[in-house]
């Protein structure tokens, strides 16, 4: 009588680990953005024009430091002078007050105008020539210091000024969330693959969307005439165009020197010019708007 034959054992399958939902680096920013957050509230609402000015200019400093950096300058000396005086220019137009900083808002206004034709043509200044590197840190000046004086403007000569600048930072948040959560469902067409591959056009009108949402209650909190409510909305329409262009300037520079952060001084969210390429367009624009529409 024959034994069966011995029956051979199932191999195993290979197991493929699951993919977590919420990975390492986004808990970080997480974590980052809910320490930030409300230090960046209180900051806004209870520091006196004079307090905030400093802290303002402190982190602005920063950025002008990552951004002498992302130009090319190596040596300290130069670095220092360079950042130095520009941040001697800060202390003046806050020393001067309101006419110089609406001399320096207009400056930025029209920078950040001419700004897409660098995005259009966004392989000029790759090279690293002094000229080129030299252009990128006037670039750097022109964005930086008219956010500092539009940011500053806002602040302290505006009715209710710190609750305009939560205003302003808050509209930039929503529309980086809106892009980033529409991109992110329905994102298929390539804004500027280029400069920067993950945005989306879609994303572009996530963006748009949530800001005007987002503007249009506070509108409506405001209890605005509807004539200027649509002026308004208008406004951080604009507002969000331009934060969206600060986004991207930065990132062409950023691939120029082939480095994906400004920095590291916020974890999982990179440098000050990480954090704030937005506001650099947008607060001159936004400040700007609102005196023109009589807000």
């Amino acid at each position: 009588m024959s034994s069966a034959p011995d029956s051979q054992p199932t191999p195993k399958q290979p197991t493929t680990a699951a993919k977590p939902f919420v990975d390492a680096a986004m808990l970080t920013r997480t974590r980052t953005a809910l320490l930030l957050a409300p230090l960046g509230i209180a900051a806004i609402i209870l520091l006196p024009p004079i307090w905030f000015a400093l802290l303002v200019g402190g982190l602005f400093t920063l950025g002008l430091w990552e951004w002498t950096r992302l130009c090319g300058w190596e040596h300290l000396g130069a670095r220092i002078g360079l950042v130095g005086a520009q941040t001697g220019l800060m202390i003046w137009l806050f020393i001067d007050g309101k006419a110089s900083m609406y001399l320096a808002m207009v400056v930025g206004v029209l920078f950040w105008l001419f700004a897409p034709l660098w995005l259009r043509h966004y392989d000029f200044g790759r090279l690293p020539k002094k000229r080129y590197r030299a252009l990128k840190t006037m670039a750097g000046a022109l964005a930086v210091v008219p956010a500092f004086a539009a940011t500053l403007h806002l602040d302290a000569f505006s009715d209710r000024g710190p609750y305009w600048v939560l205003f302003l930072f808050v509209l930039i948040w929503v529309a980086d969330s809106g892009a980033y959560f529409s991109g992110k469902r329905f994102g298929r067409e390539k804004l500027a693959p280029q400069i920067s591959p993950g945005k989306t056009r879609e994303g572009v009108y996530g963006a748009f969307a949530a800001s005007l949402i987002y503007a249009g209650i506070t509108a409506a909190a405001m209890q605005l005439p509807w004539m200027l409510a649509l002026k308004f909305l208008a406004l951080a329409l604009v507002t969000v165009i331009f934060s969206i262009i600060g986004d991207l300037f930065e990132s062409l520079i950023k691939r120029h020197s082939q480095v994906k952060d400004s920095g590291d001084l916020f974890p999982g969210h990179g440098g000050v010019f990480d954090r704030f390429d937005s506001l650099f367009a947008a607060a001159p624009v936004f400040v700007a708007g609102k005196i023109l529409i009589g807000l």
